[in-house]
């Protein structure tokens, strides 16, 4: 089999994963009404940003990585790169706002419902959407990500019939740290101060329960070790799907672009493969989306399936 041919069945199972999952996730919350709460919401915008990248995104970006060329002109280009890195953006920086929620839910239980109001979230929808998309369209289009290396630039990348992803040493920087450090770092911290409040609520479990039932250290444990494996997964997930891409994105103006450009296109797709696990990682996890799922795949005779108690 040859290497285009790997590269379309790759290409087409990360778009077609993408897109079935994220779908699945805007299914179940929109068509349950218990689901629609505040924390689902940010679930369901999520979903619906993942689902954007791999309807409208992804499919341009393989057939620029399959081909080698660019069919549709500089202004698509522009809109096809911009609108790119807003939705990545865009989905990290849901990401993050998530972690910021799970962090009030654990850590300040009696304070959640008043902090994490319908306010709060519609603010935190705001800046996952509008701030990514004025950043990205702002500096393609606005031509700041090529700016101190335009020269380079017309010399030894641009060329006609490509759509290169070109960033000078100043706007890798800015739009690294912007897209992917920052959010990377609130991500990291709040799951570990939540990993050290969850260990330290569970062993107060074990010491009240030691009291009562010999069986209560075992529960305790397993308690323990699940939001371990449930916080490793959701970080780890997070930064060996972006972090490649973004070191690379950072460091290549600085060693003279000497990165392949191969290399730097497939750390890209390396960093899509997020969105396919996004639904996966935040929503599997679910008893609710299992539930949900089962209804929506099976159907169910019943008439009042919008209300069933999928949280029991």
């Amino acid at each position: 089999m040859s290497l285009q041919c790997l590269m379309v069945l790759f290409m087409g199972l990360t778009i077609v994963v993408t897109m079935s999952g994220n779908l699945l996730v805007i299914s179940s919350i929109a068509h349950f009404e218990q689901l629609h709460t505040s924390t689902n919401y940010l679930i369901l915008s999520l979903a619906m940003c993942d689902f954007l990248l791999g309807a409208f995104v992804m499919p341009c970006s393989a057939v620029r990585s399959v081909t080698g060329c660019w069919y549709m002109g500089d202004f698509l280009c522009k809109l096809h790169t911009s609108t790119d890195i807003m939705l990545s953006t865009s989905s990290i920086f849901h990401l993050s706002f998530i972690s910021v929620d799970r962090y009030f839910a654990v850590c300040d239980p009696l304070m959640y419902r008043t902090l994490i109001n319908s306010a709060a979230v519609l603010i935190m929808l705001t800046i996952s959407w509008l701030v990514p998309a004025m950043f990205a369209y702002g500096l393609i289009f606005s031509g700041l990500n090529v700016k101190g290396s335009e020269d380079f630039f017309e010399a030894h990348v641009h060329c006609f019939g490509g759509c290169p992803v070109f960033f000078s040493r100043a706007s890798a920087v800015v739009a690294s740290t912007f897209s992917f450090f920052i959010p990377g770092l609130i991500i990291l911290s709040i799951y570990l101060k939540i990993y050290v409040v969850a260990r330290h609520q569970a062993r107060s479990i074990k010491d009240m329960t030691r009291k009562f039932q010999a069986e209560g250290e075992n529960a305790s444990r397993q308690r323990e070790r699940k939001g371990a494996k449930t916080l490793a997964i959701v970080v780890g997930v997070f930064l060996i799907c972006w972090a490649p891409f973004f070191l690379c994105n950072i460091i290549d103006p600085f060693i003279g672009y000497s990165i392949p450009p191969v290399l730097v296109d497939a750390l890209v797709w390396f960093g899509y493969l997020n969105s396919a696990f996004n639904p996966v990682v935040y929503a599997f996890f679910y008893t609710w989306f299992r539930k949900a799922l089962k209804i929506i795949i099976f159907g169910r005779s019943k008439r009042n399936t919008r209300q069933m108690q999928l949280y029991s």
